[in-house]
């Protein structure tokens, strides 16, 4: 029996990407000559990836997302699907995307009453094998590019060093806290338009990172190690935000732009940049808060919204990997090709237990949330 994939249109507001690009509907089909790859009608067109490419790389397009999801032995998707799935899904099927574990316990918990299996990408282990598999990372470097470019374009400045013959002007203080993948990506771009950049993080060990990008590392003395488990951060103890918020404090006055990727798994987001910093940083100045949808490293931001406090724009876009839809969508498409590699042995669906990637990404198995 042939397995069919599919693959339905984002129903998430706001959101532009697709799980599969036709070229990867190719390489989907070159490795499994006897599947099928189902999608809806439209799925790309938010990417730039019109039904015509799909059909002409072998794909079978179908109008309703319920014909898919009735029919299909895998399901993959970028976003979290409506509760209605689990119900209309094939028993033994698997669901997988970013499915947001910490935020989906009825929709794990229906589909495990169903018998539809599921995977998060989220819970893939940020280990060396499992890196090409890995779509936080490939969406959160997308995002930290794209979270700079939105701050040059509100900028009312230049990045660079500018000489004229009218004038010239200093290049633009850029602060970056936090620096996970998004973090060294918008260290990386920033650098990259001339800004003078400096980054923070609790992590003492990611200095060497930001100085070989060629920004300065903010050093302050919290009296404990923010190092937690996967390469993430752990929460810092009430002393220890006091002491980081005292110090940042002071030199967030100076940014012309500060850019937040503070994120903690399963958690709200840090505060960083309380309102009082807000009030003290200059006219003018923009805060990109990447962590908007989680609460906000600042509690001033409004998620989805630009706002201006004391005379500071601040930004709460909560995708940004959307806005660069076409490339979010080809890397996305890689990591899931990557993972089937795991998944489908000899044309048939396998849950190995044994590999750890597979262990830690399954959250619904076998009638059971994992």
């Amino acid at each position: 029996m042939s397995l069919t994939f599919g693959f339905v249109k984002e129903t998430a507001k706001g959101e532009r990407r697709v799980a599969m690009t036709p070229e990867g509907v190719s390489k989907l089909l070159k490795s499994y000559p006897d599947a099928k790859a189902v999608i809806q009608k439209g799925a790309g067109e938010g990417a730039d990836f019109c039904d015509a490419l799909y059909k002409k790389a072998g794909a079978i397009l179908v109008a309703s997302a319920d014909d898919i999801y009735a029919t299909s032995d895998i399901v993959v998707r970028v976003t979290p699907p409506a509760m209605g799935v689990a119900a209309q899904m094939k028993k033994g099927a698997l669901l997988m995307g970013n499915l947001d574990p910490f935020g989906s316990a009825k929709l794990f918990s229906a589909l495990a009453k169903n018998k539809v299996n599921a995977l998060s990408m989220e819970r893939i282990p940020r280990t060396s094998r499992a890196q090409a598999m890995d779509t936080l990372s490939s969406q959160a470097s997308l995002a930290g590019y794209r979270a700079v470019i939105e701050a040059s374009s509100l900028y009312k400045g230049y990045f660079p060093l500018m000489m004229t013959s009218a004038g010239s002007s200093r290049p633009a203080s850029v602060i970056i806290l936090g620096v996970g993948v998004a973090g060294l990506q918008a260290i990386a771009t920033a650098r990259r338009l001339g800004a003078a950049v400096q980054a923070f993080d609790v992590r003492p060990e990611v200095k060497e990172q930001v100085e070989s990008l060629g920004a300065k590392f903010i050093d302050i003395d919290l009296g404990e190690d923010g190092s937690g488990e996967g390469g993430y951060a752990k929460e810092l103890s009430a002393d220890a935000k006091a002491k980081q918020q005292a110090a940042l404090q002071e030199i967030l006055k100076k940014a012309d732009v500060v850019i937040t990727t503070a994120l903690i798994p399963g958690r709200e987001a840090p505060e960083l940049i309380t309102a009082d910093t807000v009030k003290g940083m200059k006219e003018g100045s923009i805060i990109i808060d990447m962590a908007a949808a989680a609460g906000g490293n600042c509690k001033l931001t409004e998620a989805d919204k630009i706002v201006v406090r004391h005379g500071v724009s601040l930004v709460g876009h909560t995708n940004y990997p959307s806005m660069a839809a076409t490339d979010a969508s080809i890397f996305y498409t890689g990591n899931v090709l990557n993972l089937m590699t795991l998944l489908v042995k000899d044309g048939r669906l396998i849950y190995d237990r044994e590999d750890d990637i597979v262990d830690a990404a399954l959250t619904v198995f076998e009638g059971k949330v994992e």
